[in-house]
């Protein structure tokens, strides 16, 4: 027995005041292993609630995620003490250097307090199809300081939290996973209108990706300078990839024009050009 404990209180380091035993790493170890362990826990218990529809994937995402950074600032508070520093100590005798430090890392702090609020409020998480500056991404993971978006071109965009709470971003995912969309199309003059809304029903109707319910309408748009404008408007599932969907849905519709014979016109302008006589000649 009091060789275990001799072993424990082995001294590896010392440094004036300051020394380090076997003990303190062992405390250390233990700290991280037994946070590791109750996270570990939490998640699986939050798995369960996602199962039983207790609480969608979601919030689940954003409470493990929350609770997993204050665990790890607990642990790290807990195994620097454990070394025998004390915390209360080290920030007081390091005033200086934390002004320093903050007026550096300004940038740093407002994507770090940003991050917390996307995370409580749930206004993105992972999963959701979101369009920030132009850009339409699928989010990958809300991290405390980034999140990173997968755009249309397969390309990983990292975008600071700050931009995500203080600029404009349309998350088509927040409150249903359906969304309306619309397709423009102008015909010829004296084009039989209803055989238009028939064809371009039909081409939604041939598309897998449109829902059926609701159902896809046709709206007679305008009179617009060299064409009929109409849009057929229908809603899908399928958010991320619907630029596709739209494309095939267009090459329907061009197909069956042209089956019809109904003419996509193009813009024309008539010009007129008025005579004049010679300065000779008047």
């Amino acid at each position: 027995m009091s060789s275990i404990k001799d072993f424990f209180n082995f001294e590896l380091l010392m440094f004036g005041d300051w020394e380090l035993r076997v003990i303190n790493i062992v405390w250390v170890i233990m700290i991280f292993f037994v946070t590791w362990g109750l996270l570990w826990l939490f998640k699986k218990y939050l798995a369960r609630q996602e199962r039983i529809k207790r609480l969608d994937a979601g919030k689940s995402y954003a409470v493990r995620q929350v609770a997993a950074y204050i665990a790890y600032i607990i642990a790290i508070i807990s195994a620097v003490d454990s070394l025998g520093f004390h915390i209360t100590v080290l920030l007081a005798s390091s005033t200086a250097l934390l002004v320093g430090l903050g007026l550096g890392l300004q940038d740093l702090f407002k994507d770090m307090v940003a991050g917390f609020i996307i995370l409580f409020e749930r206004t993105v998480t992972a999963g959701d199809v979101v369009e920030i500056t132009g850009i339409v991404g699928e989010v990958k993971e809300v991290g405390l300081r980034t999140t990173s978006l997968l755009t249309r071109e397969e390309i990983i965009l990292i975008v600071p939290n700050s931009k995500l709470t203080a600029e404009n971003v349309v998350n088509w995912s927040q409150n249903k996973k359906t969304t309306r969309f619309k397709i423009n199309v102008g015909v010829a003059y004296g084009s039989d209108t209803q055989l238009v809304k028939e064809l371009m029903l039909q081409a939604i109707a041939n598309s897998d990706e449109v829902l059926k319910k609701p159902e896809p309408f046709v709206v007679f748009d305008d009179f617009g300078e060299s064409s009929l404008d109409f849009s057929v408007q229908f809603f899908s599932k399928n958010l991320f990839r619907i630029e596709r969907t739209k494309s095939n849905i267009r090459f329907e519709i061009d197909r069956l024009f042209r089956e019809n014979k109904v003419t996509i016109p193009f813009p024309q302008r008539d010009l007129w050009f008025k005579n004049q006589a010679p300065e000779s000649l008047k």
